[in-house]
C-alpha cells in the first residue's frame, strides 16, 4: 500500500495548474509545497505543446469546452424563445437522437464481434483447402464456406465502419474550421476586407 500523499487534492490541482499552465519549474514548487520532486513528476506529466500520445494541451481543450458552452447556451436559449409544445418536441426529438446513436455504437460493437469471430471461423476453414489440389470437391467446399463467412463478416462490420468514417470525417471538418479560425484571427483587418471581397467576388462570379 503507497504512502498518502502529503499533498491535499486541492493542492495538486494548484500545482499542476501552475506548472502546466503557468508553466512553474517543478523544483520551485516542490520547495514551495515542502514535497519531493519526483513525487510532483510522478504526479503530473512534463508540460509540454504536444504531448507524446496526442492529448490536446489543457489550453486548447479549455477553449474548446467554453466554445461548446457557449454553443449549449444559445441553443438553449433558442429553444427558450419556442412555445412549450415545441420546446418539448424539441426535447424529445434529442432524446430519441441520442437513443439511436447508443444503440447504433452498440450495434456497431456487436457487428464488430461477430465480423471477428466469423473471420476466425473462415481462417479455421483455410486449413481445409488442400494445396496441391485446391480444385477437388473439399477444397471447393472449404472455399465457398470461406466466401461465405467473409462476406458475412463484411456486412456485419459495416456499422462499425461507418460510424469510424463518420467520426473521422467529422474530427477532420473541425480541424479545418479550427486551422480557419486561427489563421483568420491573425489576420489584419486590411486581410480581412481583402479575403472578404476576394469570396464576395467568386460567389457573385
Amino acid at each position: 500500500m503507497g504512502r498518502k500523499s502529503s499533498l491535499t487534492p486541492e493542492q495538486w490541482v494548484q500545482v499542476e495548474r501552475r506548472h502546466l499552465i503557468d508553466g512553474e519549474p517543478i523544483n520551485r514548487l516542490a520547495a514551495e509545497f515542502g514535497v519531493n520532486e519526483s513525487s510532483i513528476r510522478r504526479k503530473i506529466k512534463p508540460n509540454k505543446p504536444e504531448l507524446p500520445n496526442g492529448e490536446k494541451p489543457l489550453q486548447v481543450l479549455a477553449q474548446e469546452k467554453s466554445e461548446a458552452d457557449l454553443q449549449c447556451r444559445r441553443i438553449a436559449d433558442q429553444i427558450a424563445e419556442l412555445p412549450i409544445s415545441r420546446q418539448r418536441i424539441v426535447n424529445e426529438l434529442a432524446n430519441m437522437l441520442t437513443d439511436i446513436s447508443t444503440h447504433l455504437a452498440s450495434a456497431a460493437r456487436f457487428g464488430a464481434a461477430t465480423a471477428h469471430r466469423l473471420s476466425g471461423i473462415a481462417h479455421a476453414q483455410v486449413e481445409r483447402i488442400d494445396d496441391a489440389n485446391p480444385t477437388s470437391p473439399e477444397s471447393m467446399e472449404a472455399l465457398k464456406g470461406i466466401a461465405g463467412l467473409t462476406k458475412m463478416a463484411n456486412e456485419a462490420s459495416e456499422i462499425g465502419i461507418n460510424l469510424l468514417r463518420a467520426n473521422k470525417e467529422a474530427v477532420d471538418d473541425m480541424g479545418k474550421r479550427s486551422a480557419e479560425k486561427s489563421r483568420l484571427e491573425n489576420y489584419t483587418d486590411d486581410q480581412l476586407d481583402a479575403l472578404i471581397a476576394e469570396r464576395s467576388a467568386t460567389i457573385g462570379g
